[in-house]
């Protein structure tokens, strides 16, 4: 089966930026490893007693030193990441990790002293103006009182990450991107094969569904196993740090409390009706009742379109400028500057990623583009992503990155000014129809299936620490149960799904992100509604938001745009948005069906 060419084929990163060679990596390594030495010479056991303009000093060093050892990190990570089956590359990531680690032991006491500082001399230091600039960074790491070890046993746990939870999920990540599937005598990628499932061609798509499914089988044993130990390996490391349940963690990194996320969890699952709702609407537009799991993302004979490379851009580019010319112009640079790695290869890691490297650099964007309409969706929201990260470097090492849970915003907000831009262009009903769907489909994976994903999750960490290591029958019993409560009746899941559990790598990379998407999306259709009600004002002041970055606790930068992220009824306000598309959808589908 020959691949269309797409206009990616040569769309490669190139490294140069961060390193000419290796030798130069190593020599910032070694830089940095004598930075962190000579700062645990400095201030170790000395933090309690330094003033503000002190501190201050002593975090500009620590800055300096990780920006230094992020950067020979992002070069050795993303090297590897398109060639993940390289021994070569492999061999230096993990030499790389090794050394990022040494420096991480030495500098580990900072924050640990910092957060055993007296609560009313901690809160004194935060206030003076000499710490301004790292003053949430000083609060956020307090979140973690209750959960530090001592220094000796944090050492230790750091020194083990290297053999132990990253070396897995590496093992994870090169098996999956060494895992080839067999369609129509063709050996195809995961990214390609995935592909197939969004053709117009139902045979190719369950022919698509049952060869991914055999080749998740032939590597169901080894997944199960890579599973069950990080699985056990987060229950290790909650217990030790006095987690009260596996996402308490999670939630702290986002910089929400657990009712928060609660509520999010509580306010979709109620409204699984939406899914179903939407796919029966589904069903009748193609013709099946009901959907089999290979249908969900099965285009409407008009947006079965395919998108050269160029028009991707080009599609980006001018809905990011129409937005705001310095959104347009900053993800212009990513193409221009030639930081962008599009083409499916062999061995490149799958799905897509927006890298935000370090403040003394800027982002790099992985994709493995097909020219599928969901292909420019992604490329939208990874320069999402990317100008998000450009945009809030000015705030250093220590406060550039936001939790992950508006960390979503700027990407899922690009796919949606990406979306407007299609829409506004088309004027045949049954086009917009296609395009609306698609939308509609987007919305109903990052919002819905992100949280029935986080029910499975949430089932499996429940199940590892309560009954031991898990079957790869029992994980897929507990996806099935998870996955078809979603649909309700609306979507038939043939018994080939019951194996895709095993392919997902949030749940192992960074266990608990999930539910961050859908946290995403509806804070962005709440946001874009406040655009549509003020369109003069709101772009400049939504790129204020993304060039706060991590300055602030996420309810406070985004409530300078009129959001209160602590009100539970706020989750209502996306969900009645995602009905009202489902609403347009079903009057679209009803004035095309009259008009024929």
């Amino acid at each position: 089966m020959v691949q269309p060419k797409t206009g990616a084929e040569d769309i490669r990163w190139h490294l140069t930026d961060l390193y000419p060679d290796t030798g130069a990596l190593q020599a910032d390594l070694d830089l940095a490893e004598k930075a962190a030495e000579d700062f645990s010479t400095a201030y170790l056991g000395r933090i309690e007693a330094l003033d503000a303009a002190s501190l201050a000093a002593a975090l500009a060093t620590l800055e300096s030193l990780l920006d230094t050892a992020g950067r020979a990190h992002t070069y050795a990570y993303l090297n590897w990441s398109t060639a993940t089956l390289d021994a070569e590359r492999g061999a230096l990531l993990q030499r790389v990790r090794e050394s990022y680690t040494r420096i991480t032991r030495s500098v580990l006491f900072f924050e640990l002293e910092w957060v055993h500082i007296d609560e009313a001399r901690a809160e004194a230091l935060m206030v003076s103006p000499a710490l301004h600039r790292y003053r949430h960074y000083l609060e956020r790491e307090r979140l973690y009182r209750d959960h530090v070890l001592s220094e000796p046993e944090e050492k230790v746990l750091v020194e083990r990450d290297v053999t132990g939870r990253s070396a897995w999920v590496r093992y994870f990540t090169e098996t999956m991107g060494g895992l080839r599937f067999t369609l129509d005598g063709a050996s195809l990628t995961q990214q390609h094969i995935l592909a197939k499932l969004h053709e117009s061609d139902r045979d190719l798509r369950q022919r698509a569904a049952l060869a991914f499914t055999e080749g998740l089988k032939a590597r169901s044993h080894t997944l199960a196993f890579v599973f069950n130990t990080l699985l056990a390996d987060k229950a290790t490391s909650d217990r030790l740090r006095a987690y009260p349940h596996w996402i308490r963690s999670r939630n702290l990194a986002n910089e929400i409390s657990d009712d928060m996320a609660d509520a999010l969890v509580e306010a979709v699952t109620q409204r699984y009706d939406l899914v179903a709702r939407y796919y029966a609407l589904k069903g009748r537009l193609l013709g099946h009742s009901p959907l089999q799991d290979y249908d969900r993302y099965a285009p409407l004979p008009e947006a079965d379109t395919f998108y050269h490379w160029e028009e991707a851009k080009a599609l980006v580019l001018e809905s990011y400028s129409s937005f705001h010319p310095r959104m347009g112009q900053v993800a212009e640079r990513f193409f221009a500057g030639q930081w962008i790695d599009a083409p499916v290869v062999a061995g490149k890691q799958g799905g897509a990623y927006s890298h935000g490297a370090v403040p003394s650099a800027h982002p790099y964007v992985l994709l493995n583009y097909t020219g599928k309409a969901r292909d420019v969706q992604t490329l939208a929201h990874e320069l999402g992503h990317g100008v998000h990260q450009y945009l809030s470097r000015d705030h250093g090492v220590l406060q550039a990155r936001t939790p992950l849970t508006t960390a979503e915003t700027a990407s899922i907000f690009g796919e949606l000014v990406v979306f407007k831009e299609l829409l506004r262009r088309e004027s045949d009903p049954r086009t917009q129809l296609a395009l609306l769907v698609s939308r509609v489909d987007d919305t109903i994976a990052t919002v819905f299936r992100q949280v029935a994903l986080n029910r499975f999750e949430d089932r499996i960490h429940t199940a590892r620490r309560e009954s031991g290591e898990l079957s790869a029958d029992q994980f897929a019993a507990l996806w099935m149960e998870t996955q078809a409560a979603m649909f309700q009746g609306s979507v038939a899941l043939g018994d080939h799904y019951r194996h895709w559990w095993s392919y997902i790598p949030h749940f192992l990379h960074t266990p608990g992100y999930v539910y961050a998407y859908a946290f995403g999306e509806l804070l962005v259709l709440s946001l874009h509604a406040l655009y549509e009600a003020d369109p003069a004002g709101f772009p400049s002041r939504y790129l204020d938001l993304l060039a706060a970055g991590g300055s602030d606790w996420p309810h406070v930068l985004v409530g300078r745009l009129g959001i209160d992220l602590q009100d539970k009824a706020f989750w209502q306000q996306g969900l009645r948005a995602i009905e009202a598309l489902i609403v347009r959808a079903e009057a679209l589908h009803d004035a095309c069906s009259r008009a024929r």
